[in-house]
């Protein structure tokens, strides 16, 4: 079984389970890992590289480069299902290396699983008529090209306006109240692609890849439903404070 069928989410905890763990600096990150394995593709989308010992968490960020307050928050989106950004880690992280990590995972879907989910899907309907092939073809290619602009449109503009108000450049009246408002939900077809998979290709699919298909798209939705949350929950109101700052010295 492939590493992404390996990766629908086990641990969903609310905010009265008692046995919740509190993510720290000073916790080992292999016990951070042994906490939540799917964060280990957390760890490649920020290049940090296995063989990390017994260091932690502060450790590890601090030999990387990384922020770990933002580490901590990505790492919280991924755990719990409920999180809720803590306000001292929203100010004291890095807004640089939350789009560090979404650009990362745009590359991530774009160049990967997107690629791995076609592939699979070609296999899987090679049994099927011409007709369902191409409606199945036609649906997919029409997802990609959504998530294609959607991550455009954030490469292109809300990255750069966050690094020109870290750099305390000008921006030309761009706010993330516009992303906000243009930040349009990439799950839907997804949903439907499922949809069609699990319940409307012929029975002459093969099982296991029906079955390959389908855990990769769970895979995907979730992954994306966190990726949404981080900018949403995180991004978000870290450059909403950084836009009060610069208001504040005008």
């Amino acid at each position: 079984m492939r590493l992404f069928e390996a990766k629908i989410r086990t641990m969903k905890r609310n905010d009265n389970d008692s046995s919740r763990m509190v993510l720290s600096p000073t916790m080992k990150l292999a016990d951070l890992i042994e906490l939540n394995y799917s964060l280990l593709i957390v760890l490649s989308r920020l290049g940090i590289d296995l063989g990390f010992g017994e260091n932690t968490v502060a450790e590890v960020c601090r030999s990387h480069g990384i922020d770990v307050s933002s580490f901590l928050l990505i790492c919280g989106v991924y755990t719990y299902d409920d999180y809720i950004a803590p306000n001292e880690l929203l100010k004291a992280g890095n807004p640089a290396d939350i789009v560090k990590y979404l650009h990362s995972s745009h590359s991530f879907y774009l160049d990967d699983e997107l690629r791995k989910l076609e592939q699979t899907i070609g296999e899987l309907v090679l049994p099927c008529d011409g007709n369902q092939q191409k409606v199945m073809f036609r649906f997919f290619s029409e997802y990609k090209k959504e998530v294609e602009n959607h991550f455009a449109y954030e490469e292109n503009t809300v990255f750069p306006y966050v690094a020109a108000l870290l750099a305390h450049d000008t921006h030309d009246g761009y706010s993330m109240e516009q992303f906000e408002e243009n930040h349009s939900n990439i799950d839907e077809k997804l949903n439907d692609l499922k949809n069609i998979v699990m319940k409307y290709l012929p029975s002459v699919c093969d099982t296991v890849l029906r079955n390959s298909v389908l855990y990769h798209i769970f895979f995907l939705e979730d992954d994306l439903d966190r990726h949404t949350a981080i900018e949403n929950n995180v991004l978000v109101p870290m450059v909403n404070r950084l836009e009060e700052n610069e208001k504040r010295e005008q």
